[in-house]
């Protein structure tokens, strides 16, 4: 089966410090896997570089068979809007808007009318159990309900690869229990890849595999 992800020796310094040195790492399609390790590992900063919020110092990635690195700065952000989404520890939802406008910002951006765009969030939100919490704004809001909102606006473009950078960090553990499952029905219903950055070894064991990174470099 093709790789959905193909990166080989992505390098990342940040001055005199080197972050990453020559990761290769590939994910298939549908395939949830964990990466590992402890912090300053190097496992964000590979993250962001995948989901190409950050660009490698030397090195090759490509994605649903795009060579990424290649794309100028707005052919770049077109992808990554159509291609993939990110869930991170702190929800990032803008505090302005509802729930619903919230999960229907990423459609709007991607040129999709507004009426099909709000449908589909409603459709996200129902599957996800908040429907009822379209029109509350983030502040209003448990952290379990913020991190369903995100999930949803991740998910609305029905991007190839989602990312999730310590998902579950914030939440207890009955809340983080349902958000751990609810990763995997979605892989289920929509064949998505999830990459997670995660310390939580629960979380880890329910993936298809783990990668554990120590000092820039897979073990």
């Amino acid at each position: 089966m093709a790789s959905i992800i193909e990166a080989k020796g992505i390098e990342k310094s940040f001055g005199n410090l080197k972050v990453l040195k020559g990761i290769d790492f590939s994910a298939e399609k549908a395939e949830v896997v964990a990466i590992m390790g402890a912090s300053g590992a190097g496992k964000s900063t590979l993250l962001q570089i995948l989901g190409t919020l950050s660009m490698p110092d030397t090195g090759m990635l490509t994605i649903d068979g795009i060579d990424v690195l290649r794309l100028n700065q707005k052919l770049l952000s077109s992808f990554r809007n159509r291609k993939i989404g990110f869930v991170f520890q702190f929800h990032h939802l803008l505090p302005e808007f509802t729930a619903l406008e919230n999960v229907m910002i990423p459609a709007l951006i991607a040129g999709r009318p507004e009426k099909e765009a709000k449908a589909e969030a409603i459709e996200l939100l129902t599957e996800l159990g908040i429907v009822g919490r379209t029109g509350h704004k983030p502040s209003e809001l448990s952290g379990g309900e913020q991190q369903r909102v995100a999930i949803a606006r991740a998910l609305i473009n029905r991007p190839a690869v989602l990312f999730a950078d310590e998902p579950s960090g914030n939440l207890d553990s009955a809340t983080k229990a349902d958000l751990h499952n609810l990763f995997f029905s979605l892989r289920e219903k929509y064949e998505q890849t999830i990459v997670i950055v995660t310390h939580d070894p629960d979380l880890a064991d329910m993936c298809d595999r783990s990668c554990f990174m120590k000092d820039g470099l897979f073990e």
